[in-house]
Order: C-alpha cells, then structure tokens, then sequence
C-alpha cells in the first residue's frame, strides 16, 4: 500500500487492513514509520468523518458521579447546598466559576469540558 491521504470510506478500509498487517512491528524500522503514519491519517480521517461531541457538563458530571459511586450528596463539598445540586443536575442553576473549580480540583472534571454553554 502506498501511503496516501484518506478520502473515502475505501480508503480508510485500507488503510486499517495495513495496519492490522503491520501491526507489533519494531518501532524505528521503516514498516514501524509507516505504521505510525498510517495511524495518524486514520485518526485524523475518523476525527473528520465521525466526529465525538464533548458531553454536557451534567453529562460529564453523572458520569464521574458513576464511575466513582458517588451520590448527590456527595456533590455538596464541590457545588455547595442540596438545593444547589439537584438545580444543577436537573439544568436549572448554570455552574459557578467556584464549582467549575471545585468540580475540576475535586473530580478531575476538565473545566474546558465544565464551561460549556449550557442549555436548560
């Protein structure tokens, strides 16, 4: 396979094909360059066709809440009273500056994940 831009679906088929082909190969090596390359056009490829939207900030915040077992409670020390965290999970209270700090100190939440425009 000559490497060359990803265009189409068939070129991405392709492209995966090779590198299933080359893949455990030694780093450094020509065939471990190609590799490398053929990654970096298939992710760049993927990113454009099949585009991720970042979750919400509730989103995002519901799932630490899963991953890590908390409860609602739990979210008091980073968001403040229990009012505020059901308004806040529920969309009806945007989060402060203070939270988004909290909430990013507290439970690694990226804040550019955190500041998103949020729609009620």
């Amino acid at each position: 396979m000559n490497i060359k831009p990803i265009k189409t679906d068939a070129d991405h088929a392709e492209a995966l094909e090779e590198i299933e082909r080359l893949w455990g190969v030694e780093v450094g090596t020509p065939e471990g360059d190609k590799l490398d390359i053929l990654m970096t056009l298939v992710d760049a490829y993927e990113e454009k066709r099949w585009p991720i939207d970042k979750p919400s900030p509730v989103e995002a915040i519901r799932f630490r809440m899963e991953q890590l077992g908390l409860k609602q409670k739990d979210l008091q020390q980073f968001i403040g009273s229990k009012g505020k965290v059901s308004e806040v999970l529920n969309g009806k209270r945007p989060l402060s500056l203070r939270m988004i700090r909290n909430l990013e100190r507290g439970l690694n939440i990226p804040a550019s994940i955190l500041i998103q425009h949020q729609v009620s």
